[in-house]
């Protein structure tokens, strides 16, 4: 399975996302940035010497492969309207392309399993959103 439309809509409309890698100690570290999706996958990077020393960069070149992205916006408070995606993947050692900020180095991130909610934009009701689970296909992980 893949993402749908609505879900690839969506993706490729919002700026940013928050991604978690596991750093020593098993310890998770979360940070907002920039990305892109080509489709199949998530790419996150940029320009300029530092990038290659950021901790994310570090936990993925040390091994520590597992990451996790959330991709999410709040339409409104009143009503209240939250749209998102939350996608479990893998990272391979950054590489050097041409991404949304320029060239630089940038790590691809293969999706493994996902969850939406809410892509259609409806006011919460009486429940919380129902989420829809997704198990990607890894074709370069197996």
């Amino acid at each position: 399975m893949s993402f749908t439309a609505e879900e690839l809509a969506y993706l490729r409309g919002q700026p940013l996302t928050r991604v978690a890698t596991v750093g020593t100690g098993d310890q998770p570290d979360v940070v907002p940035l920039a990305f892109e999706f080509d489709g199949t996958y998530f790419w996150v990077g940029g320009s300029g010497v530092t990038v290659a020393g950021t901790r994310k960069f570090r936990n993925v070149t040390a091994g520590r492969r597992k990451v996790a992205l959330v991709i999410d916006d709040l339409l409104s408070l009143q009503p209240f309207i939250a749209r998102c995606i939350r996608v479990y993947g893998v990272a391979d050692d950054p590489i050097e392309r041409n991404g949304m900020v320029g060239p630089g180095l940038y790590v691809r991130i293969t999706p493994t399993v996902s969850w939406s909610w809410n892509m259609a934009g409806e006011p919460a009701g009486a429940t919380w959103y129902e989420p829809r689970r997704t198990v990607h296909n890894d074709r370069t992980h197996v």
